[in-house]
Formats: C-alpha cells, sequence, structure tokens
C-alpha cells in the first residue's frame, strides 16, 4: 500500500510540475521504477547538469496499453509539440509490430536518437530455490502451470519475447504454455515478484540492479553474447547455460510527428551531445548499458529494421500470423 501510494503522489507530482506551456516534458509511458521512467529520468538530469537544457525537465508517468496510451496521446493531442519526448525501446518497436497500438505506425512518430542498449536478464526472488535458467525452464517444461513469469511490457511485448525466446531455444516446443503476466512497468514486475505473487521475473538490467543491490532478486540469467563488464560480470549468460537466447533493448525518444525539422535536429543534436559526454559514459557502466550511438535518420531506419526483425520473430513463435 505504501509503494502504491508513493507510486501515485510521484505521478501526481510530475504532472502538476509539467503545466508550463513552454517546459521541456519527457513523457515515461509507465508506471515509476521500470525502464522509461529510468530512461526520461536519467537523461533529463543529465542533460540539465550538462547545460544542454536550461530548466528541469519535466516527467509525466503515463502508463497504459505497453505504451499504447502514449502513443495515442501523442499522435492525437500533441502530435505539433516541439517540447515534448517519449520515452521508447524494443518494447515500443515490439508493439508496434504486431499491431498492438490500434490504428497507429511508427511511421507517425519522429525517431529521435538512442541512448544505449539494455540486456534482458531473467531473475527470481533472493530466497528462490531456482538457482539456474536450465532449472528455470526444466520446471516450465514439466509443468508449466507451476511457474509464472511477470514482465514490465504487456503480454506479446519484448519482456514477454525474451523469456519466450529463452523457452525456444531450450527446446520448449510450444512457447505458449509459458505462463507470463504483465504488469505497467519493471518495478510493479519485480514489486509481485518479492511478494510471492511469481515465480520469475523478465526485463532489463537497468530495472533489475536497485534491486539486486538491495539483495532482494537474484538474476539467473543475462541474454548477452558474454558477460558484461565490471561489477555485472557475476552475472550469468544464458549462453554459458547452453541456452543460446540473446535480448538487446535498445533505448532511446521519439518526438511528435508534426514536430518541426528545427525541434528534431536540436532534440537529436542535444542526446548526440550527451551520448558523448564522460557523465553518460558513466552512467551507462553503472547501469549496465551497451554502447548503441545512433541519431536522427539513423536512428528513424534503424527502428524501421527492429519493427521488421520483431515480426519476423513474433511470427516465428506465433505471437502474429
Amino acid at each position: 500500500m505504501a509503494f502504491k501510494l508513493m507510486r501515485a503522489a510521484i505521478a501526481v507530482a510530475a504532472l502538476t510540475v509539467a503545466t508550463g506551456a513552454s517546459a521541456q516534458e519527457c513523457i515515461a509511458p509507465a508506471n515509476p521504477g521500470g525502464g522509461w521512467d529510468f530512461t526520461c529520468r536519467q537523461v533529463g538530469k543529465s542533460l540539465q547538469d550538462l547545460g544542454l537544457i536550461d530548466k528541469t525537465m519535466q516527467v509525466v508517468n503515463l502508463a497504459g496499453g505497453g505504451g499504447g496510451v502514449a502513443f495515442a496521446e501523442v499522435v492525437n493531442k500533441r502530435n505539433d509539440d516541439n517540447e515534448l519526448i517519449v520515452a521508447a525501446s524494443s518494447a515500443t518497436a515490439t508493439r508496434l509490430a504486431q499491431g498492438a497500438y490500434p490504428g497507429n505506425t511508427m511511421d507517425q512518430v519522429r525517431w529521435i536518437a538512442s541512448i544505449g542498449a539494455d540486456y534482458g536478464v531473467i531473475a527470481v526472488a533472493a530466497n528462490s530455490e531456482i538457482k539456474t535458467l536450465p532449472e528455470l525452464l526444466d520446471k516450465i517444461k514439466t509443468d508449466p502451470t507451476s511457474v509464472s513469469v511477470a514482465g514490465g511490457s504487456a503480454v506479446g511485448g519484448w519482456d514477454h519475447l525474451k523469456v519466450l525466446i529463452a523457452a525456444n531455444a531450450y527446446g520448449i516446443d510450444d512457447v505458449r504454455s509459458v505462463k507470463y503476466i504483465a504488469f505497467d512497468g519493471g518495478g510493479e514486475a519485480v514489486t509481485q515478484l518479492l511478494a510471492g505473487s511469481v515465480q520469475a521475473f523478465t526485463g532489463d538490467l537497468s530495472e533489475a540492479k536497485g534491486f539486486v543491490d538491495s539483495g532482494d532478486i537474484r538474476v539467473i540469467a543475462v541474454l548477452a553474447p558474454e558477460r558484461l563488464p565490471g561489477e555485472f560480470s557475476e552475472f550469468p549468460t544464458a549462453k554459458e547455460q547452453g541456452i543460446d537466447a540473446i535480448g538487446a533493448n535498445w533505448r532511446g525518444f521519439y518526438g511528435p510527428g508534426g514536430m518541426s525539422d528545427e525541434a528534431y535536429n536540436e532534440w537529436a543534436d542535444k542526446i548526440g551531445k550527451l551520448y558523448a559526454s564522460d557523465e553518460w559514459k558513466q552512467v551507462m557502466a553503472a547501469n549496465g548499458l551497451a554502447p548503441l550511438d545512433l541519431q536522427g535518420a539513423e536512428f528513424q531506419q534503424f527502428v524501421a529494421n527492429s519493427v521488421q526483425q520483431i515480426q519476423d520473430i513474433s511470427r516465428q513463435i506465433g505471437i502474429i500470423k
């Protein structure tokens, strides 16, 4: 209850202060505590610290529909707002690829820039009897109803796809048997894991890190080609456990489709300068972000390719026809 009240207070506070017409605003399309929220708040703070914006970036949490509520808000009500950016990721591309934002497509907005990539993780509560990814997948294979996996994206979304890719690589023929429960953001999904409502969590390293540091959860697999450097090197990859599953969640921003070319180029330039800074390199290292440095037209093309790739994966595992 205290967590819910705190979350509500943060959301109300963000909405309250974001009323200035000229305020630069970042919409996080999920509740506080997840990857989109991290993207808005960390980038906003760093842009201000570096003097790239001259006032505090207002963050508004607008959860619902795996990002669909925020996408529709931008397309339908704020299409020409030059001061607005929206946190996006592979989860956004996934929903667009699967036609899950009714009536909306990726070309209705302008894709501004990336700020890095966030490798997927599969985690359990610190006191769980499950110690490895094969143990978890064995339980699912033997009795699919005995394991619920929570994630911060909608059913068929990127968090869901990551655990399906791992299950598929392990030889679970009907990946639709994997019991996935969707929450509005990774923070909420981890809360349910700690409450014992679910047995595992699928998300990204930046979402999981705080809960790992506090000793609440244990990462049983990182979906990276090899172990990550530094403090993340203790986490085993799926690959080293014999499961060839890789999932990198890019993080970045889109703006309204009617944003002016001048504003679009300014935002791309600011985020490009942020990415190149020593401060952002430290943020990336501290949060397990892998390199992905794309702005403007390059990022627009990257997202288009990402949407196409996810459509192909989704067809292979039966999410779409």
